[in-house]
């Protein structure tokens, strides 16, 4: 199946296998040593900032089964910013 990866690997779309999500991360991994512990912690889970996605539906269990048909994308979620210090005044001008 196809895998969309925005991170971790040097293409952006690699081929990997699997019959679920743990089993296509097993794959992966052994593809590119050391994605699955940036996608999935210590206990098992997804890590919160980590989105997958199926045919274009949000995956939220790794035992969710796959075909071989199925598109997958891996995508790290982003978060944050900063406040800007400086306020930032508008005028409101009326002519």
């Amino acid at each position: 199946m196809n895998v969309t990866l925005d991170c971790y690997t040097r293409s952006k779309q690699v081929q990997a296998s699997g019959a679920n999500m743990t089993e296509l991360l097993g794959d992966l991994d052994r593809q590119f040593p050391g994605l699955r512990f940036r996608v999935v912690d210590e206990q098992g889970q997804l890590r919160p900032h980590m989105r997958f996605f199926v045919n274009g539906e949000q995956v939220l269990q790794l035992r969710h089964a796959l075909a071989p048909s199925d598109e997958v994308q891996i995508v790290q979620a982003l978060s944050g910013g900063r406040t800007p210090t400086v306020p930032v005044y508008r005028q409101n001008r009326s002519v």
